[in-house]
């Protein structure tokens, strides 16, 4: 009996040292996306941007949302300068007067997504900025009206 016992548990040992193996590969895949400071913006017509994402708790928060899936938001433009939608749930607001321009995404009252393009000047969440592209590009991505724009991991 001693020996199955001992059979047994160099077993069980072996089991949760491959358990605790996969855990460690899971939680350093997680770091590795968190760590990633880039998201992309699909336009519903199939247009891409990435976004190069600011350093603060609410960029953090959003990564951490994506990385449970992606987020779709429709958005209406406001002012023509501006495209905003509500994002489905509320992250943590970093707020300070913030001067806007082409490609800014902005996270307004904690709930809204904001992407600029064109310039404006209130008191913002920075969430990030799109890469390589300027306020007649956006526009142009955006169209007028309405739009759906699916946020995700990645580049």
């Amino acid at each position: 009996m001693n020996r199955l016992h001992l059979v047994l548990l160099l077993l069980l040992s072996v089991f949760m040292t491959a358990v605790q193996a996969q855990q460690r590969v899971s939680d350093n895949q997680m770091k590795a996306n968190m760590g990633n400071n880039t998201i992309r913006l699909t336009i519903k017509d199939g247009k891409t941007f990435t976004a190069t994402l600011a350093d603060n708790s609410s960029a953090d928060a959003l990564i951490e949302l994506l990385s449970k899936g992606d987020v779709t938001v429709e958005m209406e433009d406001y002012g023509n300068m501006e495209k905003v939608g509500p994002l489905g749930t509320s992250l943590p607001r970093n707020d300070r007067q913030t001067s806007t321009g082409p490609g800014d995404i902005i996270l307004y009252q904690g709930k809204y997504l904001v992407i600029y393009y064109s310039t404006n000047s209130w008191n913002f969440t920075r969430i990030g900025k799109i890469d390589n592209t300027n306020g007649a590009q956006l526009k142009s991505a955006l169209g007028n009206g309405d739009v759906t724009v699916t946020l995700s991991l990645g580049k």
